[in-house]
Parts: structure tokens; sequence; C-alpha cells
């Protein structure tokens, strides 16, 4: 019979190797469809072991995962040498409303920028997994519909688009 210890082992091994986060129900459905209770039980247990350590067991985008904290952030940059992805002031526009707005449509975000073109912030944003198509809006030449992708919440650290910061926070830093 397995116990717990043995699915505190496995869990350990799924975050390790997962390479983005699970959600419990998949974590239950893989360990044998062990009560859900279990699983938070367990993650409750690793977060604590890994609470000294360089390695963290973090809840974001409504599940777990293995991440580094973010004070070994400079030596881990220093191994592995990362692709630079620059953030313009016009990619974090556009992917906050897009972020804020979702589902959207390329003229909704271009005219929530003052008209500007958003066709190159788009094309980034997609090709760097932030954002995909989510629909058509039901309108004449059915235009693509946006949002945010799981990514984008791993990214940022958040467990649902419910903990982004109140719109009015951003607009008092913006001016």
């Amino acid at each position: 019979m397995k116990d717990q210890t043995f699915y505190k082992k496995v869990i350990e091994a799924l975050l390790f190797c997962a390479g983005r986060s699970l959600k419990i129900k998949e974590i239950s459905e893989i360990c044998d469809k062990i009560p859900v209770s279990e699983v938070k039980s367990i993650l409750e247990e690793l977060k604590n072991d890994y609470s000294e350590r360089g390695i963290r067991i973090a809840e974001v985008a409504e599940g777990y995962r293995m991440e580094t904290i973010p004070e070994v952030a400079e030596y881990l940059k220093k191994l592995l040498k990362p692709k630079k992805f620059r953030w313009t002031k016009a990619l974090l526009e556009t992917l906050a409303i897009i972020a804020y707005f979702q589902p959207i449509t390329r003229a909704e975000i271009s005219a929530k920028r003052g008209g500007v073109d958003v066709s190159n912030s788009l094309k980034i944003l997609l090709e760097n997994d932030f954002i995909e198509i989510v629909g058509k809006k039901n309108f004449p030449g059915r235009p693509a519909l946006y949002g945010t992708t799981k990514f984008f919440l791993e990214y940022f650290g958040l467990k649902s688009l419910k903990d982004l910061p109140p719109l009015e926070e951003l607009k008092k830093l913006s001016d």
C-alpha cells in the first residue's frame, strides 16, 4: 500500500519535471486519484520543506510549480545566459490592456492606446506566448479576440487574473 510519504516523493518529482504549473486535480489524477485534500496537505508540507532553500513551491496559474527564489536570480543568469526579452512601453501597454479588458479585438486595443497601430506588439506577444486568440467577435468581419495565456500568469507569478493589481493603481503609476 502506497502511503503519504510515497506520494510526497511523487508530487515533488512531478513538480520538478513538469516545467509548468500543475493543478491539484491533475496531480490527484496522476497519483492514483488520491483525495484532493491529501494533495493539498502534501503540497503544504513541500512548501514548508522548501522554505529555506534556493527553490520553492509556488502557487501560480491556478496550480503549483517548483521555481527558484528571486534572491538567486543573478547567479542563475550567469549560468543560463537567457535571451534578452525587451519589454517596451508599447508591449507593456498592449499586454495590460489585453489582461484587463479581455477578450478584446485589435481595433479595441488600438483605440485604448490612442489609435496607435498595435500589430507589431500583438505579433511579439503572440510569438512569446503571453497572449492567444481566444475566439472571434460576432461582428462584421469576425475580428479575432485576444486574451492572456496560462504562461502569462506563470511569467508574472499570478494565481489568476483576479490577482492583477486594481486598474486604478496602474493609472496612478503611469501618471
